[in-house]
């Protein structure tokens, strides 16, 4: 149970770490290359950005749990 939690905390840290360099900033991101730079100015955000935010912010509860997770399973085996 200990190992499955350590990979599900890896490969959540590091699907976080490329969400969050995905992300629009105050000059652009790299999500403009998969499409997010042709909304208009009008709309607000994109539809790529906001499914973005929705996939990290979902990656990042599964994150947070995680890490609770493992650290209550330490905690009750010591």
């Amino acid at each position: 149970m200990t190992y499955a939690l350590e990979a599900v905390l890896a490969v959540t840290s590091l699907l976080l770490i490329v969400l969050i360099l995905l992300h629009r900033g105050k000059g652009g991101g790299l999500s403009d290359m998969f499409g997010g730079g042709v909304s208009s100015s009008a709309s607000g955000s994109s539809v790529v950005e906001k499914n973005l935010d929705r996939f990290t912010i979902a990656v990042g509860i599964i994150w947070a749990a995680s890490i609770v997770a493992l650290g209550l399973k330490i905690k009750g085996s010591s």
